[in-house]
């Protein structure tokens, strides 16, 4: 017996696709977090290093690699990246006509 499987494409955003409150917000703070976990990770730097850089306790260091961002701002995010040595640049854009809601993006240059 087989059972039939639904599949639904993706829109692009996990958070979007929960039905989760802020999809845009949860999105850019998990990409930042991204960011920042490599950084801390490609540094060879520990996690009590990261903390101490990043003037925070090594728990929220360990909550933020694991992806637990209710206790970071998008803001504090910015600041991690710069004390890690990281310019953020925010770019405000037109969308283009084809598509028919804006978004927020992260990228990595």
């Amino acid at each position: 017996m087989t059972e039939e499987i639904n599949v639904k494409a993706s829109s692009g955003n996990v958070f979007a696709d929960l039905g989760l409150a802020n999809p845009d917000e949860l999105l850019v703070k998990a990409e930042l977090a991204r960011q920042i976990s490599e950084i801390i990770t490609k540094q060879n730097m520990t996690q009590i290093e990261a903390a101490e850089l990043l003037g925070v306790d090594q728990p929220k260091i360990s909550a933020l690699m694991r992806g637990k961002l209710s206790g970071f701002s998008t803001e504090r995010l910015f600041r991690f990246l710069n004390a890690l040595g990281c310019d953020v640049q925010i770019v405000v854009k037109a969308k283009p006509e084809s598509r028919k809601h804006a978004q927020i993006k992260v990228y990595t240059l």
